[in-house]
């Protein structure tokens, strides 16, 4: 079964930066979205485990996509991590009430990104019975 990771960012250079830097090391299809319309249609045809999601984006913005990811039983269970260029508190509450689950601060380096990235891909530990 295919896992896939979905880049919404309007910036190409932004866009760029992830899929290359993962590209050979993630077990993930890479899918990239330049807009939040976009994001919102290749997410339903897909249903990516991973969405990195820029909060600044044309049309429906990222805290609005991902409001609706989080209302749609078909990529509900998807872990959204907000991209900020700036660190807010006010953005993060409204991405967080809207459903985040992480935050990552632009500009970020690759390795803070490959990290974030192997942390989420590895299963989660179940308790001994």
């Amino acid at each position: 079964m295919s896992r896939e990771l979905l880049v919404v960012d309007d910036d190409p250079f932004i866009r760029r930066l992830i899929t290359t830097t993962l590209e050979d090391v993630a077990e993930f299809e890479l899918l990239e979205a330049c807009d939040g319309n976009e994001a919102l249609a290749l997410a339903e045809q897909h249903r990516p485990q991973i969405v990195l999601l820029d909060v600044d984006i044309p049309g429906i913005d990222g805290i609005e996509v991902c409001r609706a990811l989080r209302a749609d039983a078909r990529t509900c269970d998807a872990t959204v991590v907000m991209l900020t260029a700036a660190h807010g508190d006010e953005i993060e509450a409204r991405a967080g009430a809207a459903g985040a689950d992480l935050f990552l601060t632009k500009p970020f380096s690759p390795l803070d990104l490959l990290r974030l990235v192997d942390r989420l891909s590895d299963p989660p530990e179940t308790a001994p019975a």
